[in-house]
């Protein structure tokens, strides 16, 4: 129990002069800035006073509440009602009565803060008072005899915590009693002045000043833990900056690709690693720390990814500064990065990663450790792990020089780590690992995005978690004191987070090797896909920006049409279809029905002032290729033919289909006995074209004696779209009046021949205008020239059927 009692006939010492006087009733606050008490080695100026219930407290961060963090000193109040406060100014001289009481008690007395307690009559009932001693402060306390309600206790505390609780009989505190209340604090624990303890929790021994400092002096060496039980534990830690691996040892390793890598397999955690994925950023010949992927067994993972984002399992996990346990591992996350610890009974590992840069540190007897950065003599690829490497990880590429990288000034920069103030932890944690890991770096890359302060900063935090060493002021000294933070700046697989421009915003920048597939052709991304009569294309949003091109500025002919950016891919799409065509524009030649439309931005006269980047137009169109020419033979030896023509990447289908009744509902089959004379009917079918905006015409059928469509013998069923005025058989139905087209002819056979008659089609598609797609045939001559012609084909193809005697 810290503090004791002891009792005074008087309170004729701590008298003095009233310097100010202050009345409350049940709850308020008090200045005492002029006579401000120093109270387990916190000073205040303020003090919260209330009576409730038979208590009185006085705290001095704010009213007492129970459960709540406060530094309070609670007493029984009896029947007081209300209160004043006196502050009496009085020195107090060292060797005083009052020092001779309470021997810790080392400086002069300055002034004392009196609250004398009184009943609803003005009763006297208690007083209490808190004396200034410099950096040690008393509590002292007398009642009177209308305090009625048994003993006084007094409860001390810290942080809402019990530190101290005396219980005072009132045939004491009628004569006053007067304890000390001075102390010192250090790493949430409380200590008694003018004492050294030893405090296993801290393997330390803890000395507690008379000016209420307290230090500790360790029992664990320099490179050791406490367990928290008097014990202390070796620790070993291991670095990975850029793309260099710094071991337990020391020992300097690079990976040279963007594949996965084990970096720690211990054999005292069964089942557990820690992999690292590498990845390219502004060049592609250079790699850095991606994501660290945690195995905790069969089927388990944790991942830690740029941004500061965790997942569990591909499930993403909601962090904050308090640990959280899953699986066994404590996950927590504030604006410095995400820290991640396992435990056995012999050994922790804790796992820190923020983007750049990860230090897993290893506490416990010495043990076996495999992976890069443990104790294994195999090479870097010996480590390879294949399921966490993307195909062809393994590339080497080349990359342009870049004259902004200076090797020199990069070395000059590196060696600031043999400088003060990084001298003061030279002796414990050698710095040399750490300037070959930086000149690895600065020689290969340019320096930006904040990479020459990460890799200062990887040894400052090495000094702090193994060596126990602050590298004062580093930050200042260096200008590395402000530096962009990507922490919640979540970027796609193809992006990282860094600066377009030094000192700017982090943003999402295009990876080297995805960019290198657009950047030589200033493109912004993939080709349009054309599928289900929807025209699609996707731009990489960290293209446009690099020109300065915001995704929102731009749109389709429609300006209502604009780009919609995925939030997990940053791709933005812009689309049109036959419900919604966005301005599209329908253009047909001899080959092709083309939907084209146009991706561009705003016009300027709705951006503003200013605007900073070019204007964009670029061209997206998707395409019906004109059919093909088909044949098919019947003897009838098929019914119909089907044929998917795939063109650009809009597809559809056309089909001949023959039957003995006009109804359709009775297709010939290869069975099915067909005499002469006897009429059959034909349908030309499409299916999958806009019958909105294209329709089919059947420009011409004719019979030949051979497979080929220019055989020798030949007769016409169908001239640019209308009847052969020589059949009178011939009939045509629904002719560009749709995507389907039906004719009937009676059946023949070529004179002199009795072999098969193949029967072609050539079939084009029209773009509709009105009725401009119906061929114009008269009734008496049953054909003239059609509106069609400028849609011929210079090189038609056909769709054929045969039928045999």
């Amino acid at each position: 129990m810290f503090g004791f009692r002891l009792y005074l006939a008087a309170f004729s010492l701590l008298t003095g002069t009233a310097a100010t006087v202050q009345a409350f009733n049940n709850i308020t606050e008090m200045n005492i800035s002029s006579c401000p008490i120093t109270y387990f080695g916190q000073k205040y100026d303020k003090v919260y006073v209330s009576l409730d219930a038979n208590k009185f407290a006085f705290c001095f961060n704010g009213l007492y509440k129970p459960g709540i963090q406060n530094d309070c000193i609670l007493m029984s109040g009896g029947t007081a009602a209300r209160a004043d406060l006196e502050v009496l100014t009085r020195e107090i001289p060292t060797g005083s009565g009052v020092h001779q009481l309470l021997p810790n008690l080392k400086h002069a007395g300055k002034c004392v803060n009196v609250i004398p307690l009184k009943d609803n009559q003005e009763s006297d009932i208690e007083q209490v008072e808190l004396g200034n001693f410099g950096t040690q402060a008393i509590l002292a306390i007398k009642t009177y005899a209308g305090y009625t309600s048994g003993d006084v206790e007094a409860d001390s505390q810290v942080d809402g915590q019990t530190v101290s609780k005396q219980t005072f009989k009132t045939s004491e505190t009628i004569t006053g009693v007067i304890t000390d209340v001075s102390g010192c604090r250090l790493s949430g624990a409380v200590y008694k002045t003018n004492t050294t303890t030893y405090d296993a929790k801290i393997c330390s021994n803890v000395t507690c000043d008379v000016s209420g400092v307290a230090s500790a002096v360790s029992k664990c060496g320099p490179m050791e833990r406490c367990q928290g039980d008097g014990s202390c534990a070796m620790i070993e830690m291991c670095t990975v900056v850029s793309s260099t691996v710094i071991d337990f040892t020391g020992k300097v390793q690079t990976v040279p690709d963007r594949c996965g890598y084990t970096l720690l397999s211990p054999a005292s955690i069964p089942g557990f690693k820690v992999h690292g994925v590498f990845q390219e950023r502004r060049r592609k010949d250079f790699s850095f720390l991606d994501r660290l992927i945690l195995q905790l067994g069969a089927g388990v993972q944790i991942s830690l990814e740029q941004g500061g984002r965790v997942k569990l399992n591909g499930q993403a996990l909601t962090l904050n500064a308090t640990a959280q346990m899953f699986k066994g591992v404590e996950l927590s996350k504030d604006q410095a990065g995400v820290t991640a610890k396992i435990s056995t009974a012999t050994h922790m590992v804790s796992v820190f990663f923020d983007g750049d840069k990860t230090q897993i540190q290893m506490t416990g007897p010495k043990a076996v450790v495999q992976g890069l950065c443990g104790h294994s003599s195999r090479t870097v690829s010996g480590e390879n792990v294949a399921e966490l490497s993307a195909s062809g990880c393994e590339t080497k590429h080349d990359d342009t020089a870049d004259s902004t990288i200076d090797c020199n000034s990069g070395t000059e920069w590196c060696n600031l780590l043999k400088q003060a103030p990084f001298t003061a932890c030279n002796k414990l944690i050698n710095p040399e690992p750490f300037i070959t890991a930086c000149n690895n770096t600065l020689c290969k890359y340019p320096a930006l995005d904040g990479v020459k302060c990460q890799l200062l900063k990887a040894y400052a935090m090495a000094c702090k978690q193994q060596g126990n060493v602050k590298v004062e002021d580093w930050g200042t000294k260096t200008r590395c004191f402000s530096q962009p933070s990507c922490q919640d700046k979540f970027c796609s697989d193809h992006e990282f987070c860094g600066q377009k421009h030094s000192g700017g915003p982090p943003r999402c920048l295009c990876r080297a090797i995805f960019a290198s597939k657009y950047r030589p052709t200033s493109s912004y991304g993939e080709p349009t896909v054309c599928a289900h009569k929807v025209a699609e294309v996707n731009l990489a949003n960290c293209l446009l920006e690099e020109q300065g091109i915001q995704y929102t500025a731009l749109h389709l002919n429609d300006q209502a049409c604009k780009g919609k950016m995925d939030d997990k891919t940053h791709m933005v799409k812009f689309n049109f279809d036959n419900g919604k065509t966005c301005g599209t524009v329908v253009k047909a030649n001899d080959t092709r029905i083309i939907y084209k439309n146009t991706i561009m931005t705003q016009n300027i006269s709705t951006v503003g002032l200013i605007y900073r980047h070019d204007r964009v137009h670029i061209d997206f169109s998707c395409y019906y290729n004109q059919p093909d020419i088909k044949s098919l033979a019947i003897k009838l030896k098929h019914s119909s033919v089907d044929r998917q023509i795939t063109s650009g990447a809009w597809k559809y289908n056309l089909t001949m289909k023959a039957s003995i009744s006009a109804d359709l509902m009775n297709p010939i089959m290869s069975s099915t006995e067909i005499n002469l004379n006897e009429r059959i009917w034909v349908e030309l079918n499409t299916e999958g074209l806009d019958e909105s905006i294209v329709h089919v015409v059947t420009d011409s059928c004719w019979a030949t004696s051979q497979p080929s469509p220019s055989g020798n013998l030949k007769y016409d069923l169908i001239i640019k779209g209308c009847p052969n005025p020589s059949d009178d058989t011939v009939e045509v139905d629904n002719n560009g009046m749709g995507t389907h087209t039906v004719f009937s002819f009676n059946t023949f056979q070529f004179t002199g021949e009795t072999s098969d008659v193949y029967l072609h089609c050539k079939v084009q598609l029209c773009v509709k205008k009105g009725n401009d797609c119906v061929p114009r045939c008269s009734q008496a001559g049953r054909w003239r020239r059609s509106a069609m012609s400028s849609y011929e084909d210079e090189n038609p193809a056909f769709i054929t059927m045969a039928w045999t005697y």
